[in-house]
């Protein structure tokens, strides 16, 4: 299952965001969006979980949840 995560910390790299999903399930990949301009994150990213069991999981635990100062969203992606 592939999900969205939302505003995300502009700091926070793609490995931290796996880590925080692995503790869930196995993720097939993990992407934070990155301006081409300055280099810097957008405060948002992609997560593919292995299982969609793990990637419902995922939206349950994490959404609303806090990484900072920044309360996160997370929901399933529209891309398939």
């Amino acid at each position: 299952m592939k999900l969205i995560a939302l505003n995300l910390p502009r700091d926070l790299n793609e490995q931290s965001l796996g880590l925080i999903f692995k503790k869930i399930g196995d993720i097939k990949s993990c992407t934070v969006v990155i301006d081409k301009y300055t280099g810097i994150s957008k405060g948002f990213g992609f997560v593919e979980m292995a299982l969609d069991l793990d990637g419902k999981t995922a939206i349950k635990e994490l959404h609303g949840t806090k990484i900072g100062k920044n309360k996160i969203r997370i929901k399933q992606s529209g891309d398939k």
